[in-house]
């Protein structure tokens, strides 16, 4: 905190002139500073575009993927059964025929209760809902029924409290058993008590004891739907040679054909679902790669740019290895694809491999694909990347093996290339924000020595200013001495 010394004597702005003083005296700090706001300013340039990088290494890294490449496309020749691709490594093209014998339901049950009113003995001014004959607690029991018996372990049901339809309706909703009782309004003074599984198939069936007495019938609890598993059946089922039967707690099927998930809505016979490979998919990926490149291309394009009428640069135009990057990319278009067959043995160590074990090597384990253009990849007059979508699905369909091949080869090559440039950029940022706490460092130094300076210069100027205050009053004594001779 700095205070104000203006000068009461000399009649001089001393804070204002200790102020320009002070702006002379950090004018190294000043520098320092401008140094830091432009390594910030690469910094951030280097980040963008490392950003870019790593969305085209992830883009390459999804296009080598094994469930990319298998990666299936199903249809259902019924309107009432859905097919939808789950994905993984396991799916595999085919179809699969089967009929649908039972579809999945839940347990359901009804019972009549009274629901009139009756003085609450609490506050005979007020009413509650009537008392039914029920225990203090009631039972359920969730589980698969086996022989007309819910196995499983039975859950008891505190209803002392209110033993009323409602507060029974309550009671069973907060236990959270997987069981929902609503309550319908049949009549004035009567509704009809519902329980409904929460949950389809055979295993979520379920059993209430102690509401035997509440029912305002003589019917008590009726079951009205079992719990009961959909149920298909492939080649006939399992009665039938070479066929079998599958069930489900819900009506879904995931086991029924490899890498796909099958639904079903209604009993029929003689459903076919295909699965075919997914062409468009895998299409759809190698143009995402193609796009992350380019999108890469035009940010170091951005952070490298020169104006030559205005002669200013952008932050990284001096960098030469982030325009290398460019190159790389290019370049990896440009050259063709060569690799080596997946499971070859590991290519002979230069160092002490003959010329003749290398080529024998080439000869064997590589394999030169040749221009990209195969793979619907080319470049434009731009230097941008394209993608032909329809020449990659014809070159799919013509030997989907060979194109699967270089296509995992093509992308293994630009996450390679991804990360190693990855790293390099990384680099930079690290060494450019060394360089920033290294000077920020030197900033706060000089924050120490330019506070002592303005102290020493305030001292300085109050100490002028207690001088000039003396000569004067020594001045007014001489004068008031020389006045008095005469």
């Amino acid at each position: 905190m700095t205070s104000s010394i203006d000068g009461l004597v000399s009649g001089l702005s001393t804070s204002s002139m200790i102020s320009q003083l002070m702006q002379v005296e950090a004018a190294p700090q000043t520098r320092l500073k401008s140094k830091v706001t432009a390594a910030e300013t690469v910094v951030s340039s280097y980040q963008a575009v490392n950003t870019k990088v790593s969305a085209m290494k992830t883009a390459a890294d999804t296009l080598s993927q094994l469930s990319t490449w298998r990666a299936v496309k199903p249809t259902s020749s019924s309107t009432s059964v859905t097919a939808t691709a789950t994905g993984g490594t396991d799916a595999v093209a085919g179809a699969v025929k089967f009929s649908v014998k039972a579809l999945a339901t839940a347990q359901s049950a009804t019972m009549r209760v009274d629901t009139s009113t009756e003085p609450d003995p609490l506050d005979p001014a007020k009413t509650r809902g009537v008392q039914l004959n029920v225990p203090d607690t009631i039972s359920i029991t969730v589980g698969r029924e086996v022989n007309g018996v819910v196995t499983g372990t039975p859950v008891d049901i505190d209803v002392s409290k209110d033993k009323s339809a409602k507060g029974i309706q309550a009671a069973i909703n907060n236990a959270g058993l997987g069981v929902k009782a609503t309550l319908v309004q049949v009549g004035s003074n009567q509704s009809v008590l519902q329980l409904n599984g929460a949950k389809t198939g055979a295993d979520n069936a379920f059993a209430v004891t102690g509401l035997e007495s509440a029912a305002a019938d003589a019917n008590g609890l009726v079951q009205l739907t079992t719990a009961a598993d959909a149920v298909v059946e492939v080649g006939g089922g399992d009665a039938t040679p070479g066929g079998y039967t599958l069930t489900s707690g819900t009506n879904t099927f995931t086991g029924l054909m490899a890498g796909v998930s099958i639904t079903v809505g209604k009993l029929e016979d003689d459903v076919t679902v295909t699965s075919t490979s997914d062409v468009s998919g895998i299409a759809a990926k190698f143009q995402a790669l193609v796009d992350a490149a380019n999108s890469m291309l035009g940010e170091i394009s951005k952070q490298t740019a020169y104006d030559p009428d205005t002669k200013k640069g952008s932050p990284l135009t001096g960098d030469f290895s982030v325009r290398q990057m460019s190159q790389q990319v290019l370049s990896a278009i440009s050259q063709g694809l060569s690799y080596r067959k997946p499971g070859a043995p590991a290519a002979p160590d230069p160092a002490t491999a003959t010329q003749a074990d290398i080529d024998a090597d080439k000869l064997a384990n590589v394999v030169n694909f040749g221009s990209l253009s195969k793979l619907g990849v080319a470049l434009d007059s731009s230097g941008q990347l394209t993608f032909d979508a329809a020449k990659f699905t014809a070159a799919y369909n013509a030997d989907p093996t060979a194109i699967k091949e270089a296509g995992t080869a093509f992308a293994d090559k630009f996450e390679a290339l991804a990360t190693t440039q990855t790293a390099n950029v990384t680099s930079s940022i690290t060494g450019r924000k060394n360089v920033i706490d290294s000077l920020n460092l030197q900033i706060d130094d000089w924050d120490t020595r330019l506070l002592a300076r303005r102290e020493a210069l305030q001292k300085q100027y109050s100490g002028l200013e207690t001088a000039l205050s003396k000569l004067q009053s020594q001045s007014t004594w001489l004068s008031g001495q020389i006045a008095s001779l005469g």
